[in-house]
């Protein structure tokens, strides 16, 4: 890719950062900000519209207070809906550099979850953009699972140990990160894990963790990272670790998804340790479809997590 592709706009003359090379991509993002999502229908009142369903959803946004500032939170529930004796603390993705509360993957996924009587708060974290790196958005994580577990009968109306953690993409490294730092801290872990789409490795397609520095996901990862020494770290890659101890897991991996490898293998690896496992594969699903409201394999998704978590 030429630089003048790279820079090619999409719309109102702004650069598509996802077909940059990552250290533009990055540069770009740091300056700029993220870019508004161009889709006119992903909105919440576009949601509402287009299903119905979740129209009792209410929603309250709160901040915790991270290391490094306040972390942005979004509660999600439907006082209509059939309580299931469970909620979600629930992290987006976007790569470690883009992705927030108003994104599909996000916000429409948290209404799904709440309509289904599966109260949700969503998080945000830092982004990996300048100097900030790992621990930094796995630190917020861990501020806001900490705060709602402390909080989870007023925001939620369940008990503590009724949580699940979950995330997808970035969202599930994170998320599986925290899980690795709150056991090896002896601090009470989730009552389930959920990760979509995972990336648990540093080499997500290998499954591995050795990085191709010339790649895009190599990048990526130490970008995350910060350094060579943390690409080695299994409470920054969950996937480099034994899983001993992890509560039980939900994975859900995509046919035709580059990363799905990462998952797979860290489903061997948590069920070689005695963790109840799950592994479903959503035929003819790419990585990102629940950042799709409506996309048949999105759909599938929700309803499979939700299942898994009111079981």
């Amino acid at each position: 890719m030429t630089g003048t592709e790279a820079l090619e706009t999409d719309t109102a003359g702004v650069p598509d950062f996802r077909r940059m090379p990552v250290p533009e991509a990055i540069r770009w993002l740091a300056e700029h900000g993220e870019p508004a999502d161009p889709r006119p229908d992903i909105d919440t009142a576009s949601l509402v519209r287009r299903f119905p369903h979740l129209a009792g959803v209410a929603t309250e946004d709160r901040t915790v207070e991270g290391r490094r500032g306040p972390v942005p939170i979004r509660i999600y529930s439907d006082a209509a809906a059939t309580p299931t004796g469970r909620a979600l603390v629930w992290v987006h993705g976007g790569a470690f550099i883009g992705g927030h509360l108003d994104m599909p993957e996000s916000n429409w996924v948290a209404r799904e979850l709440a309509a289904r009587g599966i109260p949700v708060v969503s998080i945000d974290y830092a982004k990996c953009l300048g100097d900030v790196h790992y621990p930094v958005p796995s630190d917020d994580v861990l501020a806001a699972w900490r705060y709602v577990r402390n909080a989870a009968a007023e925001l939620v109306a369940v008990e503590p140990q009724s949580l699940v953690l979950g995330g997808a993409s970035a969202g599930s490294t994170l998320t599986a990160s925290a899980v690795t730092r709150l056991r090896d801290a002896g601090e009470p872990l989730p009552a389930g894990l959920v990760l979509v789409y995972p990336v648990l490795h540093p080499n997500g397609p290998a499954g591995s963790a050795t990085v191709d520095l010339g790649s895009p996901h190599g990048q990526l990862a130490l970008n995350y990272a910060g350094t060579d020494e943390t690409l080695t770290d299994s409470q920054a890659f969950a996937g480099l670790g034994d899983g001993h101890e992890f509560p039980p897991t939900l994975i859900v991996v995509c046919e035709l998804d580059d990363l799905r490898t990462s998952g797979e293998r860290f489903a061997e690896t948590v069920a070689a340790a005695g963790v109840d496992v799950h592994l479903r594969l959503e035929a003819g699903a790419r990585h990102g479809h629940i950042d799709q409201p409506g996309d048949q394999g999105a759909l599938r998704t929700i309803d499979a997590v939700a299942a898994w978590i009111g079981r």
